[in-house]
């Protein structure tokens, strides 16, 4: 059965499974230097996309659109061609406990002038779906719980099973929004009114925390702010946990509670207070995650987990949670918030018609390489892997393009930039030619065999998902890609993987000794990966760019050369 998965809002992208393997998802910002987090608007889009891969709708048996916000429905108004349509659909949360692949059926989605039935299961099924069927647990058939953690509701417990999930329980009356929602309040971002709020400040804001400290005096602060305003039987917390479905009133309670504890911590440094509030949440998570187990005991099986929604991207919270021991293993999908929600979407249907079978997938199925002409100012050569791991060891950093593009928001080999870690300038150069703050870190990319020898604990970590320390005597070898306290965001690739980023990893491995690159992503500011290797080079802030098997170089070239260990434009 071919299904087609879509979601509408932010993070739109449309996904189709056939008899149980992944076809492709294509993510919106990943097409046409697409803003980050672009929506789907317009539903040419979702023919664009299934004429790509050579389906047209009609091939198409079943179309699922991801639910939204709504407590019995969501609606979409969305343009199909020049007609505007008002499309329904499931809501956010699942109504009842029992109720999580309950569907609610559409009509009038309107793809080529054709007009097709579809059906809609909450936003929260999906995120349940896509982490358990991609996950190693649903291979071999064994039960998981999953935690569902996104912008917009609390942490909510989930028990998997091939026959069937249920909802367990919400852990702690706190929306994930509140990560990011502290970045407004203290630190660089710091801005005056409560509106909208930036997506992207969660991940920077995990980045600045390396500045700080944990104070505990703080952490006691914002513990006792929690009972208070929260978690406590106080009138305001109460009121609060009575108006959950009122996201603009759960939010400025969230702010509230911010407010409060800026008049406690005047006089704190912003970099202690987002260290210690990002510790804070770490603990109850951790904690209140360790009761529910404790409550849910009688559940028979492997005691497995699955991370999904917005906040399984924080690698840190995903670290403590599997260093806790309450878990035999943890999984988190490369798409754990709303990129993976078209995939999410198709495997609900998926899911519903034959239980929560395993999916066939591989993460390199986005995008194809867009062909496009070579732009002026710029040659070509074909060039091999040997040598452009040579290219890498002068110092000189390279746009890698190769094959289809990675799901998720990491860039994991297919659209990196990808550099030497040896010189402790290239982070530095890196974050600047990407408009970024100092404080962000650079990845490392790294064989995975080697991985352990550098890094502690240095496991397979294929979609840049936990955090790893850097072992003390690898940290002068490689230091652009340590950050500030020590830590790395690593992925690591087999030695046997197919990918072309892994033959070059070997071939820099043989030049150099050692088995790893800076790896970032290879896009315009703001924007998703490159689509094509002319976008690279009209991009221009690097000078060497590697596309499956051709080399454009900037002529005459502006190139960078390494001067007593500083790099330098000449």
């Amino acid at each position: 059965m071919r299904i087609c998965g879509i979601n509408l809002t932010h993070d739109g992208a449309v996904a189709v499974i056939e008899d149980g393997r992944l076809v492709f998802c294509l993510e919106q910002e990943k097409r046409d230097n697409n803003r980050r987090y672009e929506t789907i608007d317009n539903l040419d889009a979702v023919v664009a996309a299934l004429a790509e891969h050579g389906l047209d709708a009609r091939d198409i048996e079943q179309f699922v659109i991801d639910g939204w916000d709504g407590e019995v429905e969501s609606q979409f108004e969305v343009l199909s061609g020049k007609t505007s349509l008002t499309l329904k659909g499931a809501p956010y949360v699942e109504r009842h406990a029992e109720g999580i692949l309950t569907s609610l059926g559409g009509s009038g989605l309107l793809l080529d002038g054709r007009v097709f039935p579809y059906r809609s299961y909450p936003h929260v099924t999906g995120h349940v779906a896509s982490a358990y069927c991609t996950s190693p647990f649903a291979k071999v058939g064994q039960p998981a719980f999953c935690l569902v953690w996104d912008g917009c509701i609390f942490p909510r417990l989930y028990h998997v099973e091939q026959g069937g999930v249920r909802f367990l329980e919400c852990l702690f009356p706190v929306i994930g929004q509140a990560y990011a929602a502290a970045g407004q309040h203290f630190g660089p971002y710091r801005r005056a009114g409560r509106d909208g709020w930036d997506l992207g400040v969660a991940g920077k804001m995990m980045a600045y925390i390396a500045l700080g400290s944990v104070q505990e005096h703080i952490v006691a602060v914002f513990d006792e702010l929690y009972q208070e305003q929260f978690a406590g039987e106080t009138e305001l917390a109460r009121h609060y946990r009575a108006n959950l479905g009122d996201a603009e009133a759960t939010l400025a309670a969230v702010h509230d509670f911010f407010d409060a504890a800026a008049l406690r911590l005047e006089a704190e440094p912003p970099e202690d207070i987002l260290a210690s509030f990002h510790l804070f949440l770490e603990r109850l998570l951790v904690d209140e995650m360790a009761i529910a187990l404790q409550r849910h005991s009688q559940i028979p099986g492997p005691r497995n987990l699955c991370i999904a929604g917005g906040c399984g991207l924080n690698i840190k919270w995903n670290s403590a949670l599997r260093a806790t021991g309450l878990f035999d293993d943890v999984w988190v999908p490369p798409f754990p918030n709303d990129s993976g929600s078209a995939i999410g979407a198709a495997c609900s249907a998926m899911v519903a018609q034959q239980g929560f079978v395993p999916l066939e997938w591989s993460v390199y199925s986005g995008p194809v390489l867009q062909s496009d002409d070579c732009p002026p100012g710029w040659g070509a050569t074909p060039c091999s892997l040997a040598e452009l791991a040579t290219i890498l060891a002068s110092n000189r950093p390279v746009v890698f393009l190769a094959g289809r593009a990675e799901l998720g928001p990491r860039a994991l080999g297919g659209r990196s930039i990808l550099a030497a870690a040896t010189s402790p300038e290239m982070k530095d150069y890196l974050n600047d030619i990407k408009l970024r703050e100092h404080f962000r870190p650079v990845a490392p990319i790294c064989l995975e065999d080697r991985a352990p020898d550098i890094f502690s604990p240095g496991t397979p970590d294929p979609y840049m998902l936990f955090d790893h320390h850097t072992r003390l005597e690898w940290r002068d070898k490689i230091p652009a890609v340590v950050h500030l306290d020590g830590t790395a965001r690593l992925q690591t690739i087999s030695r046997v993987s197919q990918h072309k980023v892994a033959e070059l990893l070997i071939e820099y491995e043989k030049l150099t000794g050692i088995p790893l690159l800076c790896n970032t992503s290879a896009n315009h500011h703001g924007r998703g990966f490159f689509p094509d290797a002319a976008a690279a080079c009209r991009w221009g802030r690097i000078d060497h760019i590697w596309c499956d098997g051709l080399l454009l170089t900037k002529t005459p070239a502006t190139e960078l050369s390494p001067v007593d260990g500083v790099l330098t434009l000449v």
